[in-house]
């Protein structure tokens, strides 16, 4: 009998151990296409995590566990077989992820939402994702490329670009985005020579470079990824000499760019979400604490993300799975006081008072019903081989 007892008390601290913490699921394209962004963007939803644990105000004093997964960012049954393995062995309650928008989908239609996991995107930006069939399970703190190809237009039109030809990496981002650029690049009186699609993993892009050059137009628009095919029509068109200054969108914004290709690319703009307000200030000063770059694309996209879902935890008590889901809405928007970057600890008390919260956080983050975000855009110009900000719209 006293060894069944003794047994059945360490089951007890052993379950009541497993309960102390929240695994998070930290989905990032950890190789592929992006994989020079996606080691900040993980570190920047796991400053969260680390801030909401060492307040010690989390469901009185459960740690957040993030348990990382690599999408490659590219390969939808890599992404699938790596989220499955996030939900069933490692039971995370939720997932900050995945970066790119087609393997966004492909997780969400086959893993999240059939297990009622939330996903909180802080980069897929696909218009696709606004009208995906999710039951509610699916937001992003990164702002559609609806939006992002309207300011792509008219920052090439305020610099006097009138024709421009167009090439985007084959997937549900690259099309979605060139075609909402294409569209309002048009309505404001510019043309549009040429749009064609170009894959990630060739080694020779000349013959992409010689239609595109051929169109006759003077500038190119680039909407790739910056450590796959974006940066290899880059460097095929400098080669050539068929182009060369570019209009980048948020895939291709990052120092292994200008590393790459280097004092070629200055004069090149580009676009990727990102304020000037006090909070994204603030929030760049407590990721550098941390060893992580807050000024990077996505980077306070990712902080938020982790942090929605752990308030969310609180605000439903519980780590339930659909509990949480429940609450995202009602803690990333008003009323509710307004809690910064790195005020998880007052958020998580007011929540625990049974207050309202409405969290702001690194970009000032505000969800619409389908789950999207409406936040403003960094606009770009390569300056002396460094992404330089000139202005937010």
């Amino acid at each position: 009998m006293r060894r069944f007892l003794m047994a059945a008390a360490a089951l007890t601290m052993a379950t009541s151990a497993a309960q102390a913490d929240m695994k998070v699921g930290v989905l990032m394209g950890f190789t592929g296409p992006i994989e020079s962004l996606a080691p900040n963007i993980a570190a920047a939803a796991e400053l969260a995590m680390q801030e909401a644990t060492e307040s010690g105000a989390f469901l009185g004093g459960m740690q957040v566990i993030p348990a990382r997964g690599d999408s490659t960012c590219l390969d939808a049954a890599a992404a699938t077989a790596t989220a499955e393995r996030l939900v069933t062995a490692d039971k995370v309650a939720a997932v900050v992820g995945a970066n790119c928008s087609g393997v966004t989908i492909a997780v969400a239609n086959n893993v999240a939402v059939p297990n009622g996991v939330t996903m909180i995107s802080p980069s897929a930006t696909s218009p696709a994702l606004t009208t995906l069939a999710d039951q509610g399970y699916v937001f992003r703190t990164a702002p559609s490329d609806a939006r992002q190809g309207k300011v792509l237009a008219q920052v090439a039109k305020a610099r006097g670009i009138d024709s421009i030809a167009v090439t985007y990496t084959n997937n549900d981002y690259g099309k979605g985005l060139a075609d909402s650029f294409s569209n309002a690049f048009e309505a404001a009186g510019g043309s549009v020579a040429l749009s064609v699609a170009h894959e990630d993993s060739k080694a020779d892009y000349a013959a992409e470079v010689g239609a595109l050059a051929a169109s006759g137009a003077e500038h190119l628009a680039v909407f790739g990824y910056i450590d796959k095919g974006g940066k290899g029509i880059i460097q095929a068109s400098l080669d050539a000499g068929a182009f060369d200054t570019f209009l980048l969108a948020d895939g291709m914004v990052g120092d292994s760019l200008v590393e790459a290709i280097g004092e070629a690319l200055n004069g090149s703009v580009a676009t990727a979400p990102g304020s000037d307000s006090p909070n994204a200030k603030k929030f760049e000063e407590i990721a550098a604490k941390a060893g992580v770059d807050g000024s990077k694309p996505f980077s306070g996209e990712s902080y938020d993300a982790a942090a929605l879902i752990i308030l969310a935890a609180q605000a439903a008590g519980s780590t339930d799975r659909a509990a949480i889901q429940s609450k995202i809405l009602e803690v990333s928007n008003a009323p509710g006081e307004q809690i910064g970057p790195a005020e998880l600890a007052r958020g998580l008390s007011l929540l625990a008072e049974g207050k309202a919260i409405d969290y702001q956080g690194a970009t000032d983050v505000e969800l619409t019903a389908e789950g999207d975000a409406s936040s403003p855009y960094k606009e770009y110009e390569v300056m002396d081989g460094e992404f330089t900000t000139v202005r937010v719209h």
